[in-house]
């Protein structure tokens, strides 16, 4: 029984290592600094930010997955906040992948 736990913790490690949980909130009203399309599964995003929520490593950065839904309409956002050189802030959901950006899933305009 204790083997199968062993086992059990190790499998979880080796599978999800790459991602870490953290806090979740939402991020202070700053210009886009940077927007990178990519050819993985996400984007990703630099805010110059005083303060991020998440406790990611990286506190600039942030990613959404292209599959998330509504991923292509906070896309645009951003896009656009850099245009017009809008203000925004994102809501970060406490995971943090590989790299020690954090996923984010709302982001919200001021002007």
């Amino acid at each position: 029984m204790k083997q199968k736990f062993l086992l059990l913790i190790a499998l979880n490690s080796i599978f999800f290592s790459h991602l870490a949980y953290a806090g979740a909130g939402w991020t202070d009203f700053v210009k886009v600094a940077e927007l990178i399309p990519t050819d993985r599964h996400y984007y990703e995003v630099r805010l110059q930010v005083r303060d991020n929520p998440s406790g990611c490593k990286e506190k600039a950065w942030f990613y959404q997955n292209y599959e998330t839904r509504g991923a292509d309409k906070m896309f645009r956002i951003l896009l656009e906040g850099i245009k017009e050189e809008i203000k925004l802030r994102v809501h970060v959901t406490g995971v943090c992948n590989i790299n020690g950006y954090a996923e984010f899933s709302s982001v919200s305009v001021i002007r």
